[in-house]
């Protein structure tokens, strides 16, 4: 009698060339998952994460698509479903931050560049997953995690409010694919990042500013990508079958 073997499990991490995404990739690779490493520009990064997954024995493929734009995304998940299977997780995690100002001084283009990628890339993605997981299309299940901010919750004031909606607009998404899903198989849940050590401020124009800010922090100190990736990689987890719509702040108590 021929023995069968589980099925790996397939990861998609989006924006997964540095930062959360990248720890995240590499966490998930070490816990079985054969992991694709979504990028727009620093083929290099991707390729050093893919690497590290790879030399540990894991699959790993890099794949350059930009989420805002929409034949990108397909073309993303097509190139997922030929190298590696049957998505079963997904990890919305691309994101995009601009220099630090207040709402008086900023124009169209720069909230629509915001909220193009951060929300729309989201949706596009989440949708091209569900097309692949949900029982309801043939798929077996699988999860998703969001990547929201904190910035939800404290509004961004000064620097980021559009940053802050567009997390808004996450928690919403979030919370209404889980009540939409929950009966397709697929659980959808999210994770809050704080003060998180990433090169995401330099790109706000300041990266020592989780050092700046980190005495307002109850704990006193800035987080690290190891530590949202393991709450990610939790939530995507047998442990948390019984979560969805359910939201992790990694923040140190902020």
């Amino acid at each position: 009698m021929v023995q069968k073997t589980a099925r790996q499990e397939i990861m998609l991490v989006t924006g997964g060339s540095r930062g959360i995404g990248a720890a995240t990739a590499v966490l998930a690779g070490q816990r079985g998952y054969a992991v694709c490493i979504n990028y727009v520009h620093n083929r290099d990064a991707a390729e050093a994460v893919a690497d590290t997954i790879r030399r540990a024995g894991g699959r790993a493929l890099t794949v350059a698509a930009d989420v805002a734009v929409e034949a990108d995304v397909v073309r993303l998940f097509k190139t997922v479903d030929e190298e590696l299977g049957p998505l079963t997780a997904l990890v919305n995690n691309a994101g995009v931050l601009e220099r630090a100002m207040k709402t008086e001084q900023m124009d169209a283009a720069r909230i629509n560049r915001v909220l193009l990628t951060n929300v729309t890339g989201s949706f596009l993605c989440a949708r091209e997953a569900i097309l692949r997981m949900s029982d309801q299309h043939g798929g077996s299940g699988g999860g998703i995690v969001n990547l929201s901010s904190m910035a939800a919750k404290l509004g961004g004031p000064g620097e980021y409010v559009d940053y802050a909606a567009s997390k808004g607009a996450i928690d919403a998404m979030t919370i209404g694919l889980a009540k939409e899903l929950a009966s397709a198989g697929i659980r959808v849940n999210a994770v809050r990042p704080g003060l998180i050590y990433t090169d995401i401020h330099a790109s706000g124009g300041e990266a020592g500013r989780v050092d700046r800010l980190s005495a307002t922090v109850p704990m006193q100190r800035g987080g690290t990508t190891q530590e949202v990736a393991e709450a990610i990689l939790w939530l995507l987890s047998d442990q948390a079958s019984y979560c969805t719509g359910t939201f992790i702040d990694v923040a140190g108590g902020r």
